[in-house]
């Protein structure tokens, strides 16, 4: 089923991440329900009621509402660039014309959107058009993920199935001006936006090339601000693994509630869950070296120490990356000698679970009962 079909309580995430992916919190969440009004209308009467509404009673209000709440945050961290960082479903005009003040939050979004927009020269077209018409700035190899169709009907093109593999793209960029959409209860301005079109240019047979238009505000001056652009539009992917562990590690979709008033709390117990899950598998590649005793406690390493080695725990605790290798071996994951990839998300929230409680174990009574007063 499409998004627009389906039932029950949907949440709207602002995650933090560090430019290399590491997540640092939730900066702000929306959750929400639809009623039964709303799915006893038919698509077509749906569509028209969404068009005829004011952009503050829809459901992409929200993602105004996140860039006014990271502009927030932008002004209690004036030492920061802040950068929201959006999906197709993030291409809306009015988040664009949003006022950018002293302390802009820069942002980035995936068009999906064919709109109207003025090429520096005085040239006219849509965005893509205009883009190319700049020259190719640098070509690289991304790792393009797999994906399933989620139903065998589907037709749109961002939803067909493909294999992963290493692409190869170009990348232009170049300053434009969109025109804005015709509004029934206000009129919005033009907006001066950079355009980053990164393209697949030899795609396999039977496979639609990768391509990405990106906006955003930050600057295009050099081949080291598109790279950066470029890099900044990766880590977005972060976000899906943060979902995932949600969903499968944490298996919040799967909890039954009487009332959503109840499911909330736990919705936010499970959010710290999986920023913590997350956090510690990217601080392992980031910060392999600092001693685990940062992110875990002594009755956390030690006890899976002695699982694991079946032996007394050393005096000096190990390092980040070696007790990763051990929680996610609780998990699943493989440590042989000469395995080069640490343990992902999936092995190390299993291995969390079971890490807690052997620490519970060891702090009641194992070894760490004993230096209890």
């Amino acid at each position: 089923m499409d998004s627009v079909s389906r039932r029950g309580a949907y949440l709207h995430l602002m995650e933090a991440f560090t430019p290399d992916g590491t997540p640092l919190g939730a900066v702000w969440a929306e959750t929400w329900t639809r009623d039964d009004e709303y799915f006893s209308k038919p698509q077509k009467e749906k569509r028209r009621r969404r068009k005829a509404l004011p952009i503050e009673e829809k459901e992409s209000f929200r993602w105004l509402e996140g860039l006014r709440h990271a502009r927030e945050v932008a002004q209690e961290l004036p030492q920061v660039q802040c950068i929201c960082v959006g999906d197709s479903e993030a291409d809306i005009y009015h988040l664009f014309a949003e006022p950018r003040g002293e302390q802009p939050v820069h942002w980035l979004i995936r068009a999906c959107q064919e709109r109207n927009a003025e090429n520096a020269d005085g040239s006219h077209g849509v965005i893509r058009e205009c883009v190319m018409t700049s020259p190719v700035l640098f070509t690289k190899e991304i790792s393009v993920r797999g994906r399933h169709a989620k139903t065998s009907c589907e037709t749109r093109t961002r939803r067909q199935p493909r294999e992963s593999r290493t692409a190869e793209v170009e990348v232009r960029a170049a300053r434009v001006t969109l025109q804005p959409p015709a509004e029934s209860d206000r009129r919005l301005p033009p907006v001066l936006v950079n355009v980053v079109l990164v393209r697949e240019l030899n795609p396999p047979e039977g496979e639609d090339p990768i391509e990405w238009i990106l906006l955003t505000t930050l600057p295009i001056d050099t081949i080291e601000d598109v790279q950066k652009i470029v890099q900044y539009y990766y880590v977005r992917w972060m976000i899906e693994v943060l979902f995932r562990t949600l969903k499968s590690g944490c298996r919040v979709e799967e909890r039954r509630f009487e009332h959503i008033d109840r499911m909330l709390p736990c919705l936010a117990v499970y959010l710290i869950v999986a920023w913590r899950t997350l956090m510690v598998c990217r601080l392992g590649r980031s910060c392999p070296d600092i001693d685990c005793e940062a992110v875990f406690e002594p009755s956390e390493w030690k006890s899976v120490w002695m699982v694991i080695h079946r032996k007394a725990p050393p005096r000096r605790s190990p390092k980040l990356h070696d007790m990763l290798r051990l929680i996610g071996q609780l998990g699943g994951y493989v440590n042989r000698p000469n395995r080069t990839d640490p343990p992902g998300p999936q092995t190390t929230w299993l291995g969390m679970q079971r890490m807690r409680d052997l620490a519970w174990a060891w702090d009641t009574f194992g070894p760490g009962a004993e230096t209890k007063p």
